[in-house]
């Protein structure tokens, strides 16, 4: 399954944030990069050091896929990357 990842564009992906405030802010801010992956039908994911923003996620991106229609199902995991661990969310179409 291929996968279009929303990270590595922007500073904030590797931050772990301070307050769930920051994190809602941030999370909320993917919006267009997941509603854009939606309409194309890509199967679009993100990941980050922070398992706030992932949890932020799981929760915002069935109202994402409700907004245009489109149903997903979610996956998550947590692999290491050079020592650290990533929290990964994404989505296939259902």
């Amino acid at each position: 399954m291929e996968v279009y990842w929303v990270n590595g564009q922007y500073q904030e992906d590797e931050r772990i944030f301070d307050s769930q405030f920051e994190v809602y802010e941030w999370t909320d801010s993917l919006y267009q990069d997941f509603s854009n992956g939606f309409l194309r039908k890509e199967n679009i994911g993100y990941a980050t050091p922070d398992v706030k923003v992932i949890d932020c996620l799981t929760k915002l991106i069935p109202q994402w896929a409700g907004y245009t229609n489109v149903n997903v199902t979610m996956h998550r995991d947590k692999i290491e990357v050079d020592g650290k661990d990533m929290y990964r969310i994404w989505t296939s179409s259902r």
